[in-house]
């Protein structure tokens, strides 16, 4: 392995973490109790069954499920994204706006956001709507904060040599802040899926009406344990997917931030 380039060892190095965790769950959930927790296999062949077969009475189809839970998603995450990176620029380039969310950004960022889901619920209502205010206070934090820490940390040197050559304010975005920012932008949003994925879990928990929260709730009331598994791996799956996505994103959009050594 030492000779191999280090992009193909640490794929098999990420590969052998696959196998192994995998083969220790198989291993333990085949001697667990069935209701109390499964294995890989079994989540696999449910999975099969309710993507392709019929559901039973009562349950819930897992695509209509699945494109329920993803257009909320998209659809929150989307909007604190632009709010967030608004919002962030601003308060990284203006001490009067950064003093003036402050205190605000502070108190709904310390608050357990799960703690205003009932809340949101009975002011919005169980429709979409509130699954998407919810997703939206679940992940815009993580934007706002981390594309602010972008701005901010601009090298002043860079700043000056810009100033030196007359450059204005758009020049100065243009050439400076929003390059030094974009790499923490990326960052927040990746940081924002993984809180938005929760968000929707959770919203789906209180409204338990439709998307893959009705599913696991709708399984997990008849204990049929692997198949409230199927849309945990799929939530799961779907955020190693779009934090890859972002951390290619990133080595095409920054690649002075890129990562080097082994």
């Amino acid at each position: 392995m030492p000779s191999l380039p280090w992009s193909v060892r640490r794929m098999l190095l990420r590969a052998l973490s696959v196998v192994a965790v995998l083969g220790v769950w198989e291993w333990y959930g085949r001697h667990t109790n069935p209701i109390l927790f499964t294995y890989p296999t079994a989540i696999a062949r449910a999975g099969w069954t309710m993507a392709f077969g019929t559901p039973p009475p009562g349950k819930p189809s897992l695509w209509p499920a699945l494109g329920e839970s993803l257009t909320v998603f998209a659809c929150g995450l989307g909007l604190s994204i632009v709010v967030g990176v608004i919002v962030g620029l601003a308060m990284g380039r203006s001490r009067v706006i950064e003093a003036l969310f402050e205190v605000p950004m502070d108190a709904l960022y310390a608050t357990p956001t799960v703690a205003l889901v009932p809340v949101i619920v009975l002011w919005v209502g169980f429709g979409a709507t509130a699954k998407i205010v919810i997703i939206f206070l679940f992940s815009v934090f993580a934007i706002v904060l981390n594309t602010a820490r972008g701005v901010r940390e601009a090298d002043t040197q860079l700043i000056e040599v810009a100033r030196s050559y007359l450059a204005g304010e758009p020049g100065l975005w243009r050439d400076v802040l929003l390059p030094s920012a974009l790499p923490y932008v990326i960052t927040g949003v990746r940081l924002a899926v993984g809180r938005a994925l929760v968000g929707v879990v959770i919203a789906e928990f209180y409204s338990a009406i439709s998307g893959l929260g009705f599913v696991i709730v709708s399984y997990a009331s008849t204990f049929q344990t692997a198949q409230v598994f199927v849309p945990v791996v799929i939530l799961m799956l779907l955020g190693v997917a779009f934090t890859w996505a972002l951390r290619t994103l990133e080595a095409r959009l920054a690649p002075w931030k890129t990562e080097t050594g082994e």
